[in-house]
Formats: structure tokens, sequence, C-alpha cells
């Protein structure tokens, strides 16, 4: 008895699994931001735009 392949099948079940395996890998490569303290971002954007101007003026 022979075995009949369903080879337009088996491609698209292995293209499912392969996309899945890159999503997981995706979400997996993102890191993980911690310990953010707020006001250190605050004041960090309070005095950036400053700098550039600074440097627009001196030219």
């Amino acid at each position: 008895m022979a075995v009949t392949r369903l080879k337009r099948k088996d491609r698209k079940n292995k293209a499912r699994q392969n996309n899945k395996v890159r999503i997981i890998k995706q979400l997996l490569s993102t890191p993980v931001i911690k310990n953010v303290d707020v006001e250190e971002l605050k004041a960090r954007f309070t005095t950036a735009p400053a700098a550039p101007a600074e440097v627009a003026t001196a030219e």
C-alpha cells in the first residue's frame, strides 16, 4: 500500500511552525526595561533642548 504525501499541506504546516518560532524569538529578543528613574528622565528632557540651541547660536 502506497503512502501519499500531502506536499502542499506539509509546506503550510512548516510555514506556520516557522512563523510561530520567529514571533517567539522576536518577543524574547526585546529587552525588558526595569528600575526606570522617572525623575531623571524628566530632567534629561528638560535640559536636552537647551544643548542643541547653544550649538546653533555658537555657529
